[in-house]
């Protein structure tokens, strides 16, 4: 029997279907233009909290600059949410929206 406890069993399958709902129910962080932030320092924090490589955060930087807005990373609300947090103690304007 691969499980002899049935509470692990159980635990085993909890965990399967929260891991299946947020990739079902994917969310997006978005990072909103504003007047105060400089490019560099939305480059900086791209790269430093969504781990986004150099070129990754500067591309956006760029997109949120000329459509106002842009979807930077893409996850479940579980992950999104400490990103979201950061990037507002940063001074960024983020919201998570639902895919």
């Amino acid at each position: 029997m691969l499980f002899p406890n049935h509470n692990e069993e159980t635990l085993v399958l909890d965990e399967i279907d929260e891991l299946l709902d947020d990739v079902a129910n994917g969310s997006v962080l978005i990072v909103h233009n504003d007047d105060h932030n400089t490019f560099d320092w939305v480059i900086e924090c791209l790269i430093s909290i969504c781990k986004h490589t150099k070129e990754q955060a500067e591309q956006c930087a760029l997109f949120i600059h000329f459509k106002g807005k842009y979807g930077v990373k893409h996850a479940s609300k579980k992950v999104l949410k400490p990103m979201k947090d950061a990037l507002v103690d940063r001074g960024l304007s983020v919201t998570i929206e639902d895919c």
